[in-house]
């Protein structure tokens, strides 16, 4: 295996199991100094990981087995999708393909399993906020997948490497189609993290709140499952947004070394926006991912235009 390979598949791993946590960390801390708040420390995570890690778990009465499986199936799910997304154009294969519409798959798979014990639990405000999330997620989802298949036709493969190496250099913004898919993929940044417009990470109001909802019936070390699954879908839209939609080099070397400072600069650009914006409405939330979903199509539609 050469070097580029190693640093690449430690990078992915590390990144993405360990230090995933560490990016919604960064968003609440320089969301509350641009507030004008001390905030949180960045580890905050970690240590809400930590402290949830040693308490028991509790099981509602009334629940069955899509319960207890449900938090297992969500961190398998987002683990699995971590192997998938690779942090350069030359990451090797780990075993379980790279192809971008499995990635779509996992990422509804675990929102399936949360909303699923929902149900299983049947109490009224897990249902309402998991009802709330899968009104969001068919416009996320489609929105996600059509942006994904702007990258895909520009480098003409659904392979996430090969669509990595595909939108590299400078050569490919010359035609808008990157440039509207980046658009899209950046609603779906705001929506698959649970940040504002499209929802409040800092409510606790159960009337209010949507990705929170359907984790009020579990505790300790199911929550702490949840959690991470949250940490970690920060993780992969970031890198994916950083590798496809956003400039970066043809060298491999070249991407591993920006790819910290990209992200960094995206949880700065997520701090920023959640300072300036509100929560929207619940139902205006998948207009504005159909606006997204628009630009997607634009962006193939202009692809296509210079190809005739």
């Amino acid at each position: 295996m050469s070097g580029i390979s190693s640093v690449s598949i430690a990078l992915e791993l590390v990144g993405g199991l360990l230090l995933a946590p560490l990016l919604p960390g960064l968003v609440q801390h320089w969301k509350a100094r641009l507030q004008g708040r001390r905030g949180p420390s960045p580890l905050q995570p970690y240590r809400e990981l930590r402290r949830l890690w040693g308490k028991s778990a509790v099981e509602p009465l009334g629940s069955g087995v899509v319960y207890r499986w449900a938090p297992a199936v969500a961190a398998s799910s987002l683990a699995a999708a971590v192997l998938l997304v690779p942090v350069a154009a030359r990451a090797p294969g780990l075993g379980v393909g790279r192809d971008m519409l499995v990635l779509a798959g996992l990422l509804a798979l675990a929102r399936f399993a949360v909303t699923a014990a929902s149900w299983d639990v049947g109490s009224g405000f897990s249902l309402m906020g998991a009802s709330r999330d899968l009104t969001i997620a068919v416009s996320t989802e489609a929105t996600l997948v059509l942006a994904l298949a702007v990258g895909a036709l520009v480098a003409g493969t659904t392979s996430l490497p090969g669509i990595v190496a595909g939108t590299a250099g400078t050569a490919i913004w010359s035609n808008p189609a990157i440039g509207l898919g980046a658009v899209a993929f950046a609603l779906v940044i705001v929506a698959e993290t649970g940040r504002q417009p499209v929802d409040n990470p800092d409510t606790h109001l159960e009337l209010t709140m949507i990705h929170e909802g359907p984790l009020l019936e579990y505790a300790g070390r199911d929550l702490a499952f949840l959690h991470w699954t949250t940490a970690v879908r920060h993780w992969l839209v970031l890198v994916l947004a950083t590798q496809i939609f956003l400039p970066h080099a043809r060298d491999a070397w070249v991407q591993l070394g920006v790819l910290p400072a990209a992200l960094l600069a995206l949880c700065a650009g997520l701090a920023v926006v959640e300072t300036l914006t509100a929560k929207m409405r619940i139902l205006l939330a998948p207009r504005l991912l159909a606006l997204g979903g628009v630009a997607a199509l634009l962006g193939i539609a202009s692809w296509l235009v210079q190809l005739t």
